[in-house]
Order: C-alpha cells, then sequence, then structure tokens
C-alpha cells in the first residue's frame, strides 16, 4: 500500500487560515506540509526575546527585527522564524509577510525542535535562497551559522560559542555571540 500526502499550496493555506480552521493550532507550512510547531519553553522564549531587544538596539534603523511572525517562501512554505531581520518595508507589510529578498537573515532558538531546524528548516531557507540562517542550539549552548546557499542546502556551516560575528548583510557590525547564545 502506498501512502500519499496531500501537499498544500501558500494559497490553500491561507484560505485555511482565514476560514479559521487552524485558529487553535501552532503549525507553519514547510514544503506544502503543514507542520505542528513544538511548544516553546521558558528557556527559548528568555532567550529570544533578550537576543530581540540586543539586535534592535544593535541594528537601529538599518533593519526590523521580527518576532515570531511568518514570512513567505516561493517553495510553498511560509514558515514562522523566532527571530527574522528584515528590510525597513512599513506598510509594506499590511499586505503581505517578508518574501526571501526582503530577509537579511533568520534565526531559530531550539530545544525540542533541534532537528527539525538543523536538518529541514535549513534546506528550506537555503532552497529559497535566504543568505544566512542562525540556530541557537540551547541543549548545547552554541550558535550554529549556515550561509551560502547553493543547490538548496548551506554550503558553509560553522558551530561558535563565543566572540563576534559579522552579518553578511552588514559587514560592519560585530554581533557578540554571547548576547544571542545566554543573553
Amino acid at each position: 500500500m502506498t501512502v500519499t500526502t496531500v501537499k498544500w499550496s501558500l494559497d490553500d493555506y491561507h484560505r485555511m487560515i482565514a476560514a479559521g480552521i487552524l485558529a487553535d493550532r501552532r503549525v507553519e507550512l514547510l514544503k506544502g506540509e503543514i507542520v505542528e510547531m513544538a511548544v516553546e519553553g521558558e528557556p527559548h522564549a528568555y532567550a529570544r526575546n533578550e537576543a530581540d531587544e540586543y539586535l534592535t538596539e544593535v541594528l537601529g534603523s538599518r533593519a526590523k527585527i521580527r518576532q515570531d511572525s511568518p514570512i513567505t517562501l516561493p517553495n510553498d512554505s511560509e514558515p514562522e522564524p523566532d527571530i527574522a531581520i528584515v528590510q525597513r518595508l512599513g506598510r509594506e507589510y499590511r499586505s503581505h509577510h517578508p518574501y526571501p529578498e526582503n530577509i537579511f537573515w533568520l534565526i531559530e532558538y531550539a530545544e525540542s525542535s533541534l532537528e527539525k531546524d538543523l536538518e529541514v528548516k535549513s534546506k528550506v531557507y537555503a532552497e529559497a535562497g535566504i543568505p544566512e540562517y542562525w540556530v541557537v542550539n540551547l541543549k548545547a549552548m552554541q550558535l550554529v551559522v549556515f550561509r551560502d546557499p547553493q543547490n538548496g542546502a548551506y554550503a558553509s556551516q560553522q558551530n561558535l560559542i563565543s566572540g563576534t560575528i559579522n552579518p553578511l548583510a552588514f559587514p560592519d557590525l560585530a554581533i557578540v555571540i554571547e548576547a544571542i547564545l545566554n543573553p
């Protein structure tokens, strides 16, 4: 017996949201599949909120920090990264979520979702051409930095625990890794 799963388009997904079908569910669309999002624990919420404040201060008016908000990708995906650093497009975001060309980089905080964030989401983001993707491994207290998307995967991966990192979009900025990992 062959089992075939139904793939959903972005339009299908948006219609389900508008109809209230997904109102009581924490889900996101990844490559046409509606995926349940992990429950967020206290360390996750705390670290993400503190990093959001830090990045807002460091980046100032150069970028908009969006927390737990959807982004729309061309591969039938509408994930909700913990932090998205995007262009400041103001009211334009009233008519659409950020597209890949609006995204500087994404950050996911991972404890129970570590495998999904490292394996599944990294491929979804690379396939969409997101230039930089960071995963904060809350278990090992390390920052995994993915760069250089090629053929549906990132060609570069670094594991960092201290020091600073210069985001590709803002090479003149030194982001303190400890402020992202363990604020």
